[in-house]
C-alpha cells in the first residue's frame, strides 16, 4: 500500500510538472544542436563567498577572486558549463556592487546639501571668512569619506559588469563557431555503412538492457508485483495520447457549432486547449509506467524522458494547425484559404509537429547509445529534408493568402506585400536549410530549418490569441463591426507581439543569461546626452500623468454637474472655465510628469527655442487660431448657444476650442471656423447679453391705396404679437414712393429674437388676410406691350405711302432684331399700379 501511495505521489508530481509545461510554447522546449557534445558535470571554476549584504563586502578579496576569473576566462580551456557558472557568482557579486552604491545615500545628500548652502568658493586670489572656510573644509571631508566606499561600489561593478561581457561575447564566439563548423556530410556514401551499423548497435544495446534487467530475478519480482498499476498507468497514457485529441477536436467542433458566435468560439478555443494538455499528461503517465516497472536501462530512461518534449512539439503543432486552419467556416479567418487548402495546411502543420517529435526522440537516442557525429548527422538528415520540404509547402498557403487579400486599399496592398515576402522568405530556408546540411554543415542547416518551423508556430499562437482578443472585445461591446476596426485590440496585440520577442530571441539561439542582461541593460536605463531615462522612470511619468489627467477630468465633471450650475455664470462663461481648467491641468501635468521622469526642465528651454523658428514659418496659422482660442476663453465676445453671423455662415455655436470654433447652421449643418476670423474678422452676435432683437417687415400696397388706413392696420398686426414689445412700440415707417407701390416698413422689438422667422411668417399670413378683407391691393410689376408693325400679324399689305422721315429712319444701321422684334412686337416696361393694358 505504501509502495502505491509513492507511485500516486509520484504521478500527481509528473502531472504539476506537465501543466506547467504546457503553457510553454514547444519551440521553447526544443532548442538542442546535435554535434554539440554536453559538458561535464564536475566543474573547476575560480570560487569565493560572497557576501550577504552590501556591510560585509571585503574589496581586496573581490579583487583577488576578479584576477582569477579575467585568467580563467582568457585562457580559452572553459567549457560552456564553467563558464555559465562563473558567470551566475559574478552576476550575485555585480547584484550586491549595485546595492552598495546606495550606501550612505542620505548622509551623502545631505551633506551636499549643507556645502551647496555655503555658496561657491572663492575664485583665485580671493580669500572668504574663516569660519566659513573652516566649515567648508570639514564638509568636504566628511563628503568625501562618505562618497569613499560608494566609489568602491561602482569600480568593483564596472569590473564585474566587464567579465561579465567577457563571458557572454565568448560563449557568443563559440556559438558562432559551431554553427559554421562543418562535419561529416550526410550525403557522402562512404559515411552510410558506419551509420548503420552503429543504429544496429544502439537498437541492441537498449534491448540488451531490457534482458538484462528482465533477467534480474528481483527487478522481474518487483516489475511483477507492480505490475497493475503499471498497466493502468500505461493504458490511460495511451488513451489519452492517441485518442484524447480526437475525443477533444471533435468536441470542439461541437462547441464552436456551424454558426459563429464570441461565446462559442472562446469556450471552443478554451477546450481546444485539451488537445495539449491530455497527449501531455498521457505521455507523463506512460514515464511513470515505464520508470516504475524496473524494467529498463540509463538509456532507454534517457529516451523515455524525452517523450513529453516531444509530445509537445506535436500537440502544439497540432493544436496550432487546426486553429490556423479551420475545418469549418468563419466569418473573419486567419488565414483566407479554401477548405481543400486549409485541408493541406492542417495535414502540413500535423506534419511539420511528428517531424520535429522524431527528430528530438532519435537525437536523445542517438545521444543515450553514443552514436559519432556522422552516425547523427545521417539519421537526422532525412527529417531535416522532410522537414524542409513541409515547410516550402506551408509557405506556398501563406503565399496563396497574400494573393486571396484585396487590393483595394494601402492598408491591404501593404499587408499583401509584407505577407508575400515573408512567404518567399519561408521558402529560401525551406531550400537552403537541407541544402547546407547535406553538405556537412548541419549545425547551420538545423539552426535555419527548425527555429522556423518553431517561429511558425508561434506566430500562429499570437494569430489565435488576437482572434480570441477581437472576440473578447466583440462580446464586451456587443458591436462585431466596431471591434473589427478598433484599435484597443490592435494595441493589445502588439502588446503581445513585444512580450512574445524574448521566446522569438530563444528560439533563434539566444540564451536565458542573454535575456536577463538585456534587461539589466535595459532597467539601468536609456541615455540621451546628460538625460537617462529608466523604464521605471518612464513607468513613473506614465503613472503621474494618467492619475494627474484623471484628477483634471474629476474636477471638470464635478464643476460641470454640481458647482458651475449654482453660480450665475451662463453656460458660455461656464464651458469657458472649464476648458480653461483642462488646458491648464494638462500642461501642469504634462511638467510634473517630465519632472517625474528625472528631465530637467531648463533642457527643454533649448527645444522651445527650436519649435519657436518653426513657429515663426511653419505654424504661424496654427499659433494664430490657438491664441485668439485663448482670447476667445476669457474675453468670451462669443460663447456656447450664441446665434453669430460670420462671414456667409450663420447659425448656433456649439462649441469652443483652442483652434476653432463649432457652428451649426440652420441647415443643421456643421461649419468649422477657425478662431481667428472670429477675433480679427467682423461677427454679428445676435443674443449676446440678450435676446431682445428688432424685426423689420416691408410691404407694399398699391397706389391710390389710404395711407393712413394702412399705416393703422399694420400698427395693429404688429402689436397683436404676443412676443412683440408694447415698449418701445411697434412703429410704422412710410417709406417712399416705389416704382410699383407705395412701401411700407413694420419695425417692431421682440423680445425674443430666436422667434424671428416664426413671428414674420405670422405678420405675413395676418397682413394678406386684412388687406383682403379691407380691399387694399398689393400690387405687383406690370409690362406694356407696343404693337409696331402690326401687318405682319394679320398678312395684309401697307397702302400709305412711305414719308421721308421713314425713309431716312430705313437707311440708319440698326442692331440685330430680338425675337420679339422680328415678330413686330415693341417691349417697354412700365409702372403699372392698375390695370393698364396698353396697346
Amino acid at each position: 500500500m505504501l509502495r502505491h501511495l509513492r507511485l500516486l505521489a509520484l504521478v500527481l508530481l509528473g502531472l504539476t510538472v506537465v501543466a506547467t509545461a504546457a503553457t510553454v510554447p514547444a519551440p521553447v522546449l526544443a532548442q538542442t544542436v546535435p554535434g554539440i557534445p554536453d559538458t561535464p558535470e564536475e566543474v573547476d571554476i575560480p570560487t569565493a563567498e560572497i557576501p550577504t549584504s552590501t556591510s560585509e563586502i571585503d574589496y581586496d578579496a573581490w579583487n583577488t577572486y576578479a584576477d582569477e576569473a579575467r585568467r580563467f576566462i582568457v585562457s580559452g580551456d572553459a567549457t560552456d558549463r564553467e563558464l555559465e557558472a562563473l558567470r551566475a557568482d559574478l552576476v550575485k557579486w555585480r547584484d550586491l556592487f549595485s546595492r552598495a552604491q546606495s550606501i550612505n545615500a542620505e548622509a551623502i545628500a545631505t551633506t551636499q546639501a549643507q556645502l551647496d548652502a555655503l555658496g561657491p568658493g572663492p575664485a583665485e586670489g580671493e580669500a572668504e571668512a574663516p569660519e566659513i572656510a573652516q566649515e567648508r573644509e570639514s564638509l568636504s571631508r566628511q563628503l568625501s569619506e562618505l562618497r569613499a566606499p560608494v566609489l568602491a561600489a561602482e569600480v568593483a561593478w564596472n569590473t564585474a559588469d566587464a567579465l561579465i561581457r567577457a563571458i557572454d561575447r565568448s560563449l557568443r564566439e563559440r556559438q558562432t563557431e559551431r554553427l559554421l563548423q562543418r562535419g561529416p556530410a550526410p550525403l557522402n556514401p562512404l559515411n552510410w555503412p558506419g551509420a548503420v551499423s552503429e543504429v544496429v548497435t544502439g537498437v541492441k544495446t537498449l534491448s540488451q538492457e531490457v534482458t538484462d534487467a528482465w533477467n534480474d530475478p528481483e527487478n522481474r519480482a518487483a516489475a511483477m508485483d507492480r505490475l497493475p498499476v503499471t498497466l493502468i498507468l500505461f493504458i490511460i497514457g495511451f488513451v489519452m495520447i492517441f485518442l484524447g485529441r480526437r475525443w477533444v477536436e471533435r468536441m470542439t467542433q461541437r462547441v464552436m457549432g456551424k454558426e459563429h458566435r464570441s461565446q462559442r468560439y472562446l469556450a471552443g478555443v478554451l477546450l481546444s486547449l485539451g488537445q495539449v494538455a491530455l497527449p501531455v499528461i498521457g505521455s507523463v503517465l506512460l514515464i511513470t509506467a515505464v520508470l516504475t516497472s524496473g524494467l529498463i536501462g540509463e538509456g532507454l530512461g534517457k529516451l523515455a524522458l524525452e517523450l513529453p518534449q516531444a509530445i509537445v512539439a506535436f500537440a502544439v503543432a497540432r493544436w496550432v494547425g487546426v486553429s490556423v486552419f479551420p475545418a469549418t467556416e468563419m466569418p473573419d479567418p486567419i488565414l483566407s484559404l479554401e477548405p481543400q487548402r486549409r485541408l493541406e495546411g492542417r495535414v502540413y502543420a500535423t506534419s511539420l509537429g511528428l517531424i520535429l517529435a522524431f527528430y528530438l526522440l532519435l537525437d536523445a537516442f542517438g545521444k543515450s547509445v553514443g552514436w559519432s557525429l556522422s552516425a547523427l548527422n545521417v539519421v537526422l538528415y532525412p527529417l531535416v529534408v522532410l522537414e524542409g520540404l513541409m515547410l516550402f509547402r506551408v509557405a506556398q498557403l501563406i503565399q496563396i493568402h497574400s494573393q486571396n487579400i484585396a487590393d483595394d486599399d494601402e492598408e491591404h496592398s501593404f499587408r499583401r506585400r509584407v505577407v508575400g515576402l515573408f512567404a518567399r522568405g519561408v521558402k529560401l530556408v525551406a531550400v537552403f536549410g537541407p541544402l547546407v546540411a547535406g553538405i556537412g554543415y548541419f549545425n547551420l542547416g538545423y539552426a535555419t530549418v527548425f527555429p522556423t518551423v518553431q517561429s511558425l508556430q508561434l506566430v500562429g499562437v499570437l494569430m489565435i490569441l488576437h482572434t480570441v482578443i477581437i472576440e473578447i472585445y466583440i462580446l464586451a461591446t456587443r458591436n462585431t463591426e466596431r471591434a473589427r476596426n478598433s484599435l484597443i485590440p490592435v494595441m493589445v496585440a502588439a502588446l503581445l507581439v513585444i512580450f512574445a520577442l524574448p521566446l522569438f530571441a530563444l528560439i533563434w539561439g539566444a540564451r536565458v543569461t542573454d535575456l536577463t542582461e538585456w534587461w539589466v541593460r535595459f532597467s539601468g536605463g536609456i541615455s540621451f546626452g546628460e538625460i537617462t531615462i529608466s523604464p521605471s522612470l518612464f513607468i513613473r511619468a506614465i503613472l503621474v500623468f494618467v492619475i494627474g489627467l484623471t484628477l483634471v477630468r474629476v474636477i471638470q465633471g464635478a464643476l460641470r454637474t454640481t458647482v458651475l450650475p449654482k453660480t450665475k455664470m451662463d453656460a458660455g462663461a461656464q464651458s469657458a472655465v472649464i476648458a480653461g481648467l483642462g488646458y491648464v491641468g494638462i500642461f501642469l501635468i504634462s511638467l510634473m510628469a517630465i519632472m517625474a521622469a528625472g528631465i530637467d526642465l531648463s533642457a527643454l528651454g533649448y527645444v522651445a527655442g527650436a519649435l519657436s523658428v518653426g513657429i515663426g514659418f511653419g505654424l504661424q496659422n496654427i499659433v494664430s487660431n490657438f491664441v485668439s482660442g485663448i482670447i476667445l476663453l476669457i474675453e468670451r465676445p462669443v460663447s456656447e448657444g450664441d446665434w453669430i453671423e460670420v462671414g456667409p455662415n450663420m447659425g448656433t455655436v456649439r462649441s469652443i476650442s483652442v483652434r476653432s470654433t463649432r457652428i451649426e447652421t440652420f441647415d443643421r449643418q456643421e461649419v468649422i471656423v477657425p478662431n481667428a476670423d472670429l477675433v480679427q474678422g467682423t461677427v454679428t452676435n445676435w443674443t449676446r447679453g440678450n435676446l431682445v432683437g428688432r424685426l423689420i417687415v416691408p410691404v407694399g400696397v398699391a397706389y391710390g391705396s389710404n395711407t393712413r388706413h394702412v399705416a393703422e392696420l399694420l400698427r395693429e398686426i404688429a402689436e397683436a404679437q404676443p412676443i412683440v414689445l408694447l415698449n418701445p412700440a411697434p412703429f410704422v415707417l412710410f417709406k417712399g414712393f416705389g416704382a410699383s407701390s407705395l412701401d411700407f416698413e413694420v419695425r417692431c422689438i421682440l423680445r425674443d429674437v430666436n422667434q424671428m422667422n416664426n413671428v414674420l411668417t405670422e405678420m405675413n399670413h395676418q397682413i394678406a388676410e386684412r388687406f383682403g378683407a379691407e380691399g387694399i391691393e398689393i400690387p405687383f410689376p406690370q409690362q406694356d406691350l407696343w404693337l409696331r408693325n402690326p401687318e405682319t400679324l394679320t398678312g395684309r399689305a401697307r397702302t400709305e405711302p412711305v414719308t421721308p422721315a421713314e425713309l431716312a429712319q430705313a437707311e440708319q444701321p440698326r442692331p440685330a432684331p430680338t425675337d420679339q422684334e422680328a415678330l413686330g412686337w415693341d417691349v417697354d416696361a412700365g409702372d403699372g399700379g392698375g390695370d393698364g393694358d396698353g396697346r
